[in-house]
């Protein structure tokens, strides 16, 4: 007799989930139907989704770690009700008292209260006071400290192209993996599932595996990658895919892997995005516009012997044509 699979879903789902209480239980119009209808859709998506959501409704019995007064406006059924912000909160106490802890979260609360945040599929240029501009891509959450003699950014997750200005003091950039630290350059910073990625197009970024503990820093210079992660840093090899053309709208690719390149652009897109096996060492070149994912996935299906299997609009698979 088979084993039942007893493994909790995974720590990305669940933070998820933590979005879809908040929004569900904490915003101003909870009964809004389009918004329960979306959350209906992401819940039937993949039974990882509803055991996930299960377990979080769990958390609404730790509401007794909160204060009495925001408990008891938490669970108030009538017409008042947190503001987004304050919602967001709770959760920051419940994470506080241990309550998102078996979930195994990098920090679920600190990226949803994040200074600046993006969507799936959204770019946002952000300008701050010392003249340092930064573009956020898809699903990112930044929080920012430029104030007097620091200027500091932590990257909760996510994409940031940096375009720092001058000034009498570096800008750090914290991220899960490490610090940068540079003067007045142009660079690029992303986190991935194992490691971060930073590509300098000016000047130089130093770079402290696992933070300032570091036994040293290696430097990075325009027209450079590195791949890093809290032990180790390597030059990452080229996989076809310009790093830079996000900030444009748009995916460059040169013989890029085609799983890979669904990977990619399944950043950009809400729900499930994968291809076969059959499928996935095909090659994609070209130019894509990202504000149209599904023009992308068209377009492959005219370049390459694939079609494109829509099961839903939130579950999608690129499969070997029929002959």
């Amino acid at each position: 007799m088979a084993k039942a699979d007893t493994r909790g879903p995974a720590p990305e789902v669940v933070e998820q989930a933590i979005h879809w209480m908040v929004r569900l239980r904490f915003d101003q119009d909870p009964a809004d139907p389009a918004t329960r209808q979306a959350f209906e859709r992401w819940l039937a998506l993949r039974p990882e989704h509803a055991l996930a959501w299960r377990r979080v409704e769990g958390l609404g019995e730790d509401f007794a770690v909160l204060p009495r007064e925001l408990a008891r406006q938490a669970l108030d059924d009538g017409p008042r009700r947190l503001r987004r912000r304050d919602s967001l909160k709770v959760l920051t106490l419940l994470a506080g008292a241990g309550a998102l802890g078996a979930y195994g979260l990098r920090e679920p609360a600190a990226a949803l209260l994040a200074d600046y945040r993006t969507a799936t599929g959204e770019r946002r240029p952000v300008h701050l006071a010392d003249g340092t501009r930064l573009l956020l891509n898809t699903d990112t959450a930044l929080d920012v400290d430029v104030s007097g003699e620091r200027r500091v950014l932590r990257l909760r997750q996510g994409e940031l192209l940096v375009e720092a200005a001058a000034g009498p003091q570096p800008i750090w950039v914290q991220g899960r993996d490490g610090l940068l630290r540079a003067e007045s350059p142009r660079f690029l910073v992303r986190e991935q599932d194992r490691d971060t990625v930073l590509a300098v197009h000016q000047g130089t970024v130093q770079v402290f595996p696992g933070g300032q503990g570091a036994a040293a820093a290696t430097a990075v210079g325009a027209g450079q990658r590195l791949a890093f992660d809290t032990r180790q840093a390597r030059v990452p090899a080229d996989d076809g895919l310009d790093p830079w053309a996000w900030r444009d709208g748009v995916l460059r690719a040169q013989a890029m892997r085609l799983d890979a390149f669904v990977a990619e652009v399944s950043r950009y897109r809400v729900g499930l995005l994968r291809c076969s096996e059959a499928v996935a060492g095909l090659r994609v070149s070209g130019i894509y516009q990202l504000k149209d994912t599904d023009a992308i996935l068209a377009l492959l299906a005219r370049a390459l012997p694939l079609r494109v299997r829509y099961r839903s609009a939130y579950w999608v698979s690129l499969e070997a044509a029929v002959a």
